[in-house]
Formats: structure tokens, C-alpha cells, sequence
């Protein structure tokens, strides 16, 4: 009877210095990064919007805040043809002039893949499949349709799209890890839609006062207030009589559009702006920055087609029909 008793006693000691071996890894593996990563979340941020048809496209971020815990992922997808790009500067910084598509820092990804204090940049982001046209971007660029950063670091973390500059800002707040999160990935997704749908329903007021303005003699040249963009032409088909003039008008919007008829330039011949000329066919283009406008007086018969080479991917066509 005293053996039984002394081996279960000796297998009860042996239970409890096991028990206290495993915890005692378990505490020491708590304190690894390892740990850390085996709880981390990624989470998932749009990068624009638009309309079924492509004709309203929005500058924001969706949703344009997000918190979540040190060591966790944000993954932005594209969601719009409309090029875009996530950018963090060093020192939580700011985008310092416009935007240069000749710039490979600019349009080409760079950076060390974690929101480190350096220069992060996420390359054109859009929903245009690799080998199609994505807009006046050099050979240099390639299109993407996500973006990947971790996080290593607490704070508060501004960036920006580059293409659109300070008006299209997001922030990503991080908490210390294991901090509870305020939201699901579920909510910002509500949040993102709601966004989405406000952005449109502006769209869609602004195209109705644009359109308000426009006539045969009188083409608007899209419009947008910052937050919605509408990338058509507005009207998009007029007809006029040899000598006349159609005046294409860029007063609706905040940043620049081109009237281009023939041939697309490239390089610094897009960015030419020309007030007025005349055109009986061939080749005639005009970068007209935001509150300008371009007169055009057709001195021949035709049906002319011409297209923004900023947006004509996204849809930004016309015509004019000059009738004898």
C-alpha cells in the first residue's frame, strides 16, 4: 500500500513540473514576434470608386479611416478605373506639388513594405488589367490592382494619392497590439459602401448642373467638387454649321481635362494648352487646366471624334457634327 501511495506521488510531482515546464515556454513564446504575428489581422481598404457605367469616379479612400493593432496588415484594392495611388511620406508628411506621371518615384512601387518612417509608395493603382490602356503613364508604370503594408509601429498614419494630391487623404490609426478594435472588417465594409453611394448621389448633381450649362455651341468639360468626379463630356454629341464654334469649358472642375481630336500627344506636347484654333481634320489637342476654356471653329464638313486623353480610357468621348 505505501509503494502505490509513494508512485502515485511521484507521478503527481512529475505531472505539475511538466504543466510548469509547458507554461513557463508558452509564457516565453508569448513575448515573441512570432505570437504577435499568429494574432494579426489583415484588413482591407478601397482605393476610389465609380458608377456601373464609369461616368462618376470618386477621390476618397474607403473608408478613410481605419484603426487596428501594431503588427497588423492593410491591403488596398483598386476600385476604379481611375488611377490612384496610396502614399505614405516620411515624417507623416505631405504631397509637395502636383502630381508628375514622368516621375518614377511617383508611379512606380517603391519602399520597404512596412510603414517604417521612409517613403512608401503603392505604384498606379486601378482596375485595368496589366497590358491595357490605363491612362497617359509612360513605359515605366505598371498597373496595379492591390497594395500591401504591415505595420509595425503605434501611432497615427496619414497618406495620400499622389494623382489627386491632399484632397484625397486617408489615415491608418494603430493601437498596441492585442488592443481590442473598435471595428470589424464587415463594418468598414458598410462604411465603404455608404461613402460610395454619397459620392455618387453628388456625382450625379453635379452632371445635372453641368448639364444645365451645356448647348450645341457650349460642351462642359465634365465636372467635379473635390469628391466626386463626373469624367464625361457634357454634351457628348453636338452639331453646328461650318464657322461656328463650339467652346470646350473646363469651369466645373479641379483639375485639367484635354480636348483631342486625331492623334494622342505624348510627353510634354499633351500638357499644351491653346485657347482657341481652328480644324478642318487631322490632328489637334489642347490640355486646358481646371477654369479655362478651348474654342475650337470648324471651317469643314465632318463628323469629328475626339476624346480627354486623361480619362478616355474611363469613357470621356465625343463628336461634333459640322453640317455645311
Amino acid at each position: 500500500m505505501n509503494a502505490q501511495r509513494s508512485s502515485r506521488a511521484a507521478i503527481t510531482l512529475r505531472s505539475v513540473v511538466a504543466f510548469a515546464l509547458v507554461a513557463l515556454g508558452a509564457a516565453s513564446l508569448g513575448a515573441t514576434p512570432s505570437a504577435v504575428a499568429e494574432t494579426s489581422h489583415n484588413w482591407t481598404v478601397l482605393a476610389g470608386s465609380q458608377s456601373a457605367d464609369g461616368s462618376v469616379t470618386g477621390a476618397r479612400f474607403l473608408p478613410g479611416e481605419i484603426w487596428i493593432d501594431q503588427g497588423d496588415t492593410v491591403t488596398w484594392v483598386a476600385n476604379s478605373v481611375e488611377p490612384h495611388t496610396v502614399t505614405f511620406f516620411p515624417t507623416n508628411g505631405q504631397p509637395a506639388g502636383p502630381f508628375n506621371p514622368g516621375d518614377p518615384s511617383q508611379v512606380t512601387r517603391m519602399g520597404s513594405g512596412a510603414v517604417d518612417g521612409t517613403y512608401q509608395n503603392s505604384g498606379v493603382l486601378t482596375t485595368v488589367p496589366v497590358g491595357q490602356d490605363f491612362g497617359p503613364f509612360p513605359p515605366f508604370a505598371t498597373p496595379y490592382q492591390d497594395y500591401s503594408l504591415s505595420f509595425p509601429d503605434t501611432g497615427d498614419f496619414d497618406y495620400y494619392c499622389l494623382v489627386h494630391g491632399v484632397m484625397m487623404k486617408g489615415t491608418v490609426h494603430v493601437a498596441a497590439a492585442g488592443t481590442a478594435y473598435p471595428f470589424t472588417q464587415a463594418q468598414y465594409n458598410a462604411q465603404a459602401a455608404q461613402q460610395a453611394r454619397a459620392i455618387r448621389r453628388d456625382g450625379n448633381l453635379l452632371r445635372a448642373r453641368a448639364l444645365a450649362e451645356a448647348n450645341q455651341h457650349r460642351v462642359m468639360m465634365g465636372a467635379d467638387d473635390g469628391t466626386a468626379m463626373v469624367m464625361r463630356f457634357l454634351r457628348p454629341s453636338v452639331t453646328v454649321h461650318v464657322g461656328d464654334t463650339v467652346l470646350f469649358d473646363n469651369s466645373q472642375n479641379m483639375g485639367p481635362h484635354t480636348v483631342t481630336f486625331g492623334e494622342e500627344p505624348m510627353g510634354p506636347a499633351l500638357e499644351t494648352y491653346r485657347p482657341a484654333a481652328s480644324y478642318s481634320g487631322g490632328d489637334l489637342s489642347s490640355f486646358t487646366p481646371p477654369g479655362l476654356t478651348f474654342a475650337v471653329t470648324f471651317t469643314k464638313p465632318g463628323i469629328y471624334h475626339y476624346i480627354c486623353a486623361l480619362h478616355d480610357v474611363q469613357g470621356m468621348v465625343g463628336r461634333v457634327i459640322v453640317r455645311p
